[in-house]
C-alpha cells in the first residue's frame, strides 16, 4: 500500500476514530489552531496541559470551543511537559504534541528514567512531502533531529521510519540512501555509509524494504537519469523514503521542496512509545494538520 496524498492518509486516520493527543504547555495560538483543525475533522481528541486562563483566552479568540476537552491546569511548562508524559503513560492519551516550551526540556519529560516513553532507540525525524507531479507521498529521514549520524545511527534511523511505514500499511519500502554520486569513495563517508546500508538489506536487516544507495538525487527520483548514468537499479525511480548522509541535506531536501517545488511537508518524532509532533511556526495550518494525522495514523503499541 502507497499513499498517494495527504488526504489518504487523512482518510485512513479518521476511519480510525479520534486519538487523544496530550499537548503539554498548551498556551500557544498557533498551536491550539491546529488542535481546532484536526479537532473539526474528526481527527483528535486533545488534552489540552498549560495555563488554564491564558488557553482559554485563546481559544476564545479563534472560537475554539473547550467544553467538552479535557483542560489540566499547569502553568509551568516543564511540568505541563510531564503532565503531557504522565497521560500517555497513564493511558489517557495516544501521543504527544509540544506546545510553548523548549523542545529540549520537553524531550527531557519524554526520556525520562521513571514513567517515560523510552524504547532504547534513537529519536529521529520523519518527513512527509506531497509534491505536485510525485504520484505518491515521499518521506524523509532525518532532516530535524540527528545532526551528523554515524553508520549504526543512520541504521537505527532507518529502522525507526521503516516501522512506522510498515504500521500505517506500507508492507515494501523504496529507500534511497543519498548521497553526491554512486561510486565509493573513501573520501565521501556517505557513500561507504550508503553501501553498507545496501548490503544490510541484501543480507535481510531490513525485512519491509529495498535499500538502495548510494545513489544521487537525479537517478534516485528519474529512471532516464539512471539510464543515461548506466545504472541497474531495482526501484528505479520510485522511492518512497530519502535517507539523508546529515540534518543539513535533510533540511536543504526539505526547505527546497516546499519552497522550490510548491510541496506540503509534515513531520514526526520516532523512537519514543509513541509518535511526538513538534510543529514550527513557519508550518502552514495544513502542516500542522497532517503532522498531527500522521502521528494518530500510528497509534501506542504500534512503534514499540
Amino acid at each position: 500500500m502507497r499513499y498517494s496524498g495527504f488526504e489518504s492518509l487523512l482518510e485512513k486516520a479518521k476511519s480510525m476514530g479520534r486519538a487523544k493527543v496530550a499537548v503539554a504547555a498548551a498556551a500557544d495560538l498557533e498551536v491550539l489552531e491546529a488542535i481546532k483543525l484536526a479537532e473539526s475533522e474528526g481527527l483528535i481528541t486533545p488534552v489540552l496541559i498549560g495555563d488554564e486562563d491564558v488557553i482559554k483566552q485563546l481559544a476564545s479568540k479563534i472560537e475554539l470551543n473547550l467544553e467538552k476537552t479535557n483542560l489540566i491546569h499547569e502553568p509551568d511548562p516543564i511540568q505541563a511537559a510531564h503532565k503531557a508524559v504522565d497521560a500517555v503513560v497513564d493511558g489517557q492519551a495516544d501521543f504527544l504534541m509540544k506546545g510553548l516550551i523548549n523542545s529540549s526540556d520537553f524531550l527531557r519529560a519524554v526520556l525520562r528514567s521513571e514513567r517515560g516513553l523510552r524504547t532504547g532507540r534513537l529519536l529521529s525525524h520523519l518527513a512527509a512531502f506531497q509534491v505536485p507531479g510525485y504520484t505518491r507521498l515521499l518521506f524523509v529521514t532525518d532532516g530535524g533531529m540527528n545532526i551528523a549520524p554515524d553508520l549504526g545511527q543512520k541504521k537505527e534511523i532507518l529502522e525507526n521510519s521503516l516501522l512506522y511505514l510498515k504500521g500505517i500499511g506500507m508492507d515494501l519500502v523504496n529507500v534511497i540512501v543519498l548521497a553526491a554520486n554512486e561510486m565509493v569513495n573513501s573520501k565521501m563517508p556517505a557513500t561507504i555509509d550508503a553501501k553498507a546500508l545496501e548490503d544490510m538489506n541484501r543480507k535481510g536487516e531490513f525485512t519491509n524494504a529495498v535499500v538502495e544507495g548510494p545513489l544521487a538525487l537525479d537517478g534516485a527520483v528519474s529512471a532516464v537519469a539512471l539510464k543515461h548514468k548506466g545504472i541497474s537499479s531495482q526501484i528505479n525511480g520510485n522511492v518512497d523514503l530519502f535517507l539523508v548522509p546529515s540534518i543539513e541535506v535533510g533540511n536543504v531536501l526539505g526547505k527546497s521542496l516546499v519552497y522550490f517545488g510548491g510541496a506540503t511537508m509534515a513531520g514526526i518524532i520516532l523512537g519514543a512509545q509513541v509518535p511526538i509532533v513538534l510543529t514550527s511556526r513557519n508550518d502552514t495550518p495544513r502542516s500542522k494538520l497532517m503532522a498531527l494525522t500522521m502521528a494518530a495514523l500510528s497509534r501506542r503499541g504500534e512503534l514499540s
